[in-house]
């Protein structure tokens, strides 16, 4: 199995990193990405730990929207912020999670889309596929993608929670979507049917830790060997064995991001 997307250098796992790892390699974990803050330089620190205990770990780094505030007298300034990021961390292998958030919008709009722009164009000239985080802002997002020629790069919308119109127009533009433990929530029944009818080519497995704990870890603290219960769900809905579940998304996984 592999998790797409987690934050294992976050804060809430140091004082149990090892035993996190541990339990996801003993739990049938192969690979992971682990996704960085560019502009988080403890947590770009703390990946040094995570590459250690973990070798087949490989990440991500980006600015999320909701930091984009920062960028507003200057939004260029993020690609230098990220390319930098990438630099100190040679196992870096995607430009992300980046993207909108409207929900929230701790970052006014208008710079939000600056620097999400800018990054895009920083894993151009790196040739580096995306990860993408969009929330109540799927037009803009697809607008963007679509202006920039994103796609050709690779594209996946994490944690993806939208409905089939939306997983259509993703599909079209050549996107991955993501799932996770979101889908295993008994009232996720248009996510499920998402991910039941979707091509298996385009299907990624993800725990988001540590948040959006899985059924039936609701309301604890996420880590990565809970990918199983997401793959199990999946599996379930579509009518296989986890086991080919499993291995189509580390298949996927692979193509991607090129470990």
């Amino acid at each position: 199995m592999i998790d797409s997307h987690c934050h294992l250098a976050g804060t809430e796992f140091a004082d149990d990193l090892e035993a996190v790892v541990d339990r996801a390699r003993a739990g049938g974990l192969a690979q992971a990405l682990v996704i960085l803050a560019a502009d988080d330089g403890e947590e770009l620190r703390r990946a040094a730990t995570v590459s250690t205990l973990w070798p087949e770990v490989r990440f991500a780094v980006g600015v999320h929207p909701h930091q984009a505030a920062k960028f507003t007298t200057g939004p260029e300034a993020v690609a230098d912020v990220v390319e930098a990021a990438i630099e100190h961390q040679p196992l870096t292998r995607c430009v992300g999670e980046i993207g909108l958030d409207y929900h929230y919008e701790f970052s006014p709009r208008e710079v939000q889309r600056a620097v999400f722009r800018h990054q895009l164009r920083l894993a151009a000239r790196k040739g580096l596929p995306i990860s993408i985080h969009t929330r109540e802002a799927t037009d803009d997002t697809f607008h963007i993608l679509e202006e920039e020629r994103s796609a050709r790069l690779g594209v996946v919308l994490h944690c993806f929670t939208g409905d089939m119109a939306m997983a259509e127009r993703a599909l079209d533009l050549g996107c991955h979507l993501s799932f996770s433990g979101i889908v295993t929530f008994p009232k996720a029944l248009e996510l499920r049917e998402v991910a039941r009818d979707i091509p298996l080519d385009r299907l990624l497995i993800e725990t988001d830790s540590p948040y959006l704990a899985p059924v039936p870890f609701r309301g604890k603290r996420n880590e990565p060997m809970h990918v199983g219960q997401v793959t199990q769900t999946i599996a379930g809905l579509r009518g296989l064995e986890p086991a080919t579940l499993a291995e189509a998304a580390l298949a996927n996984y692979l193509r991607l991001f090129r470990p």
